[in-house]
C-alpha cells in the first residue's frame, strides 16, 4: 500500500511510530485488567491514571473531569443523552428546549431526532454559505425553557471552525449546559477546555494518529451526568467496561503529540492549502464549500458542476489516491451531504463533492499527484454527464 496517497484523514488517520511504541507493551507484556488488584493489574491501572493525566495536561483540565469512551460517537451520544436527562431536573422549571445547528455529526443529530420523540423541543441553527453558526442566532433563538446547546467547533466535511468560545461565554451567562464536539478539532486548531466555556467536550482519538476504538468525553467536574454504561466501577463508575489500556495509552500519547506538533503542522499544511485551493479553483465551474479563513487548515471541501462525487472518487481510487466526498460514516447513502445542503447548495451541485483532507505525513508530492490527475478525471467525467451537457448549454 506503500503508493497509495491517501487524504482522507478527517475519516481517520494512520497509527504514528510513537503512538504504536508506546502502545506495545500494553498488547503483549503489561495486558492485566486495571480492575484487579494483583501487580499485572496495579501496571494497567497505573497506565490508565498516567494517561488521564497527560491528556488533561496537554487539553488543560482537571484529570478528574477526562473519561474513556469508544470513540467521538459515544461521546456524543453520551454527552447529549447525558444532558437531556439533566434537563429533566430543570423541568419543574420548564426547561425542554435543545439547540444545535443544521450541519452537526450524525452522531449529535439523530440523537436529537430520537428526543424530539420523547417531547424534547429543538431549534437548528442556520449556518449559512460560509459554514459558520453566528452567535446572535443563537442569542435570538434561546428561550426560557432552554436547558442545552450542542455545536461542533470544528465541522467534519468543509472543516468551518465555529465561535464555540463566544457561545459557551453565552449559554454559561444564561444558564445553559453545552457540549461541543471537538473530534475535528484536536490536533487541528489549539483546543484549552478550560477556555472553552464548555460542559461537556467530545474527543477521539483515531483522528489523531492514534486507534480506532478510542475516545473520550470532557465532563466539567460541576456537572453530575449520569452513567452512560451500568455495570462496573470503571471510569469512577460513569461508564462500565473493562478498558481498552493499551488504546487509551496511545490516544494519551497521540494527545500529546497533537498539541506539542501543532505549530509545526500549521506551518506544513498552510502552503499545500493554499496551493490546492488556488490550482483547484482554475477548474471551470468549481465551488469552494465554506469560508477559506476560518477553517482547520487540513480540510478543504470542492463541489465540481455537473459530475457525481461518488464517480469522482472511484476515479481517483483507480489513480490510486484516497480522498472522500463528505463524512464517512455516510458513505453508503444516496442523498447529498446534509452539511452541504445546509449550505444552501442545490442537490445537484451538492452531489459533486469532494474532501481533500490531509495530516501531518502529507507531502508536497502527494498533493501535486493529486492536482495532476484531478482536472482530467473531472473533465472526463463531465464528457459523459447529461448534466454537464444542460448546464454547458445554459
Amino acid at each position: 500500500m506503500e503508493n497509495i496517497i491517501y487524504l482522507d484523514n478527517a475519516a481517520t488517520t494512520r497509527i504514528s511510530p510513537a503512538v504504536r511504541e508506546v502502545m506495545e507493551p500494553y498488547l503483549d507484556g503489561f495486558y492485566g485488567n486495571a480492575s484487579s488488584l494483583y501487580s499485572l493489574g496495579r501496571e494497567s491501572a497505573k497506565a490508565l491514571h498516567k494517561a488521564r493525566a497527560d491528556i488533561a495536561e496537554a487539553l488543560n483540565c482537571d484529570p478528574r473531569e477526562i473519561y474513556f469512551t469508544s470513540g467521538g460517537s459515544e461521546s456524543n451520544n453520551w454527552a447529549v443523552k447525558g444532558a437531556a436527562a439533566l434537563m429533566k431536573n430543570m423541568k419543574t422549571q420548564g426547561k425542554n428546549h435543545i439547540i444545535s445547528s443544521q450541519f452537526e455529526h450524525h452522531a449529535v443529530l439523530h440523537v436529537l431526532l430520537a428526543l424530539e420523540k420523547f417531547g424534547y423541543e429543538v431549534t437548528y441553527l442556520p449556518v449559512y454559505e460560509d459554514g459558520v453558526v453566528r452567535v446572535e442566532d443563537l442569542q435570538s433563538a434561546i428561550r426560557p425553557d432552554t436547558g442545552l446547546c450542542t455545536i461542533m467547533q470544528v465541522n467534519n466535511e468543509i472543516g468551518t471552525i465555529q465561535p464555540v468560545a463566544e457561545i459557551g461565554a453565552l449559554c454559561r451567562e444564561r444558564g445553559i449546559l453545552f457540549h461541543s464536539d471537538a473530534v475535528q478539532a484536536l490536533g487541528n486548531i489549539p483546543l484549552d477546555l478550560s477556555a472553552l466555556n464548555a460542559d461537556l467536550v467530545s474527543l477521539s482519538g483515531h483522528k489523531i494518529h492514534a486507534p480506532k476504538g478510542v475516545g473520550a468525553l470532557y465532563i466539567n467536574k460541576k456537572i453530575r451526568l449520569a452513567p452512560f454504561i451500568e455495570g462496573g466501577a470503571q471510569e469512577s463508575g460513569k461508564r462500565a467496561g473493562t478498558e481498552n489500556v493499551a488504546g487509551i495509552v496511545g490516544f494519551a500519547k497521540a494527545v500529546q503529540e497533537a498539541v506539542s506538533g501543532a505549530e509545526a503542522k500549521r506551518a506544513a499544511l498552510l502552503p499545500l492549502c493554499e496551493k490546492l485551493y488556488k490550482e483547484i479553483m482554475k477548474i471551470e465551474r468549481v465551488h469552494l464549500n465554506g469560508d477559506m479563513e476560518q477553517r482547520a487548515i487540513n480540510n478543504l471541501n470542492f463541489s465540481f458542476e455537473g459530475i457525481e462525487g461518488e464517480s469522482l472518487l472511484l476515479m481517483l481510487d483507480m489513480a490510486g489516491i484516497c480522498c472522500s466526498s463528505g463524512s464517512a460514516c455516510t458513505s453508503g447513502s444516496l442523498d447529498p451531504s446534509h452539511v452541504l445542503l445546509a449550505l444552501g447548495l442545490p442537490h445537484e451541485i451538492a452531489h459533486g463533492s469532494l474532501r481533500i483532507s490531509m495530516s501531518k505525513y502529507t507531502t508536497e508530492a502527494e498533493v501535486d499527484k493529486l492536482l495532476e490527475a484531478l482536472p482530467g478525471i473531472v473533465n472526463k467525467l463531465r464528457q459523459m454527464s447529461p448534466l454537464w451537457e444542460r448546464i454547458t448549454k445554459g
